[in-house]
């Protein structure tokens, strides 16, 4: 593994994602990671003070990088509620689809179970649903479109821990018009 700091340490990551998506947090081990690096041991730590730091950095990395990617392409929308909708959900699932190993890390149970894990994927959960809020056009209070916001993040989450978990090979663009359709109709409804 000869490289610059900077590229070791993306290395070590892409590696570490693969490793922890794979087997779990618990399951994966420093020793683990170096050996599919082959490196020893020593080479992680001069990067990563221990394997909950390096998993830490791999949850706030793939949950920024989810969250970037849809809130962008649901925001560089017109002005239609209808099409910000479907392309905050196409994009989303095109996120999945494209990065099924960082949507496991991010899932998986050791993210759920350990409450330090458990409040980085909620930060971003929450960071999610408030850029997703003002999207929504329905005419409801300020609090109520952040309620909508973390229904449509958790609607989504729900279908894609179905979608990998099962291996389901899945188009995202149809994935997402699909699921952007149903809660479009939901939405759409709001204030009728």
């Amino acid at each position: 593994m000869s490289s610059t700091g900077p590229e070791r340490r993306e290395q070590i990551l892409n590696v570490a994602l693969s490793a922890f998506a794979k087997s779990g947090y618990h399951q994966t081990s420093m020793n683990d990671i170096a050996d599919l690096l082959g490196v020893t041991k020593p080479v992680l730590y001069q990067y990563f003070d221990s394997k909950r730091a390096l998993y830490i950095e791999l949850l706030e990395h793939v949950g920024r990088d989810l969250v970037t990617h849809v809130t962008q392409e649901a925001t560089s929308a017109g002005e239609d509620g209808r099409e910000k909708t479907m392309r905050g959900m196409v994009a989303y699932f095109s996120w999945v689809s494209a990065n099924r190993d960082a949507f496991t890390l991010i899932f998986e149970s050791s993210s759920r179970v350990d409450e330090e894990f458990a409040d980085i994927v909620k930060q971003f959960e929450d960071a999610a649903a408030s850029a997703i809020a003002p999207l929504i056009t329905a005419p409801v209070s300020a609090d109520d479109q952040r309620t909508f916001a973390l229904g449509l993040v958790g609607m989504a989450e729900a279908v894609s821990r179905h979608l990998i978990a099962e291996h389901v090979d899945f188009d995202p663009i149809a994935m997402g018009n699909a699921i952007g359709g149903l809660a479009w109709a939901g939405l759409r409804s709001i204030g009728d």
